[in-house]
């Protein structure tokens, strides 16, 4: 009788359907030295809520709040020091040039000095165009696959 109603509340255990008391039943069950054969597995289970159970908390708990920093003040302050620094280190010597003539030989040798870089960088990339050639002759595989779905199509049937 007594196993019986043990099952049952393993049944309902599993079920979250237990109370308070029918758990402490259980936990007293599985503490105990007569547990039925088929029901080991429950025991251990059991022995570790009821040992947690006794488990305290002993460490202080600091009921004092600490103060939040406020972070909005810090993006003001940094908006403020950048504007100051933009305003105090004003640049006096921009780089424009008065003559258009020495203007025009600059430009043009940093135009050139960009366009022969840049030519270094397109010559190595000139084994593509044989990339391209490689996969326009794929092309012709397309073709064959074609025909032969049509020869083998026609043979199917």
């Amino acid at each position: 009788m007594v196993l019986n109603s043990i099952e049952k509340l393993i049944e309902k255990y599993e079920n979250g359907e237990t109370s308070l008391k029918e758990e402490q039943v259980l936990k007293n069950y599985f503490t105990s030295d007569t547990v039925a054969p088929h029901l080991e597995m429950y025991k251990p289970m059991f022995t570790y809520f009821l040992a947690n159970q006794q488990e305290q908390f002993t460490k202080d708990v600091s009921l004092k709040t600490k103060k939040a920093f406020n972070y909005k003040w810090i993006s003001v302050a940094a908006v403020a020091v950048l504007m100051l620094g933009f305003y105090f280190n004003k640049p006096s010597d921009v780089g424009t040039i008065d003559d258009p003539e020495i203007a025009f030989s600059e430009v043009s040798k940093s135009l050139a000095m960009i366009s022969n870089h840049f030519n270094k960088g397109t010559s190595t990339v000139g084994y593509l165009n044989e990339v391209n050639k490689g996969t326009s002759t794929l092309g012709y595989l397309t073709e064959i696959e074609n025909t032969t779905n049509i020869i083998f199509k026609k043979t199917n049937n």
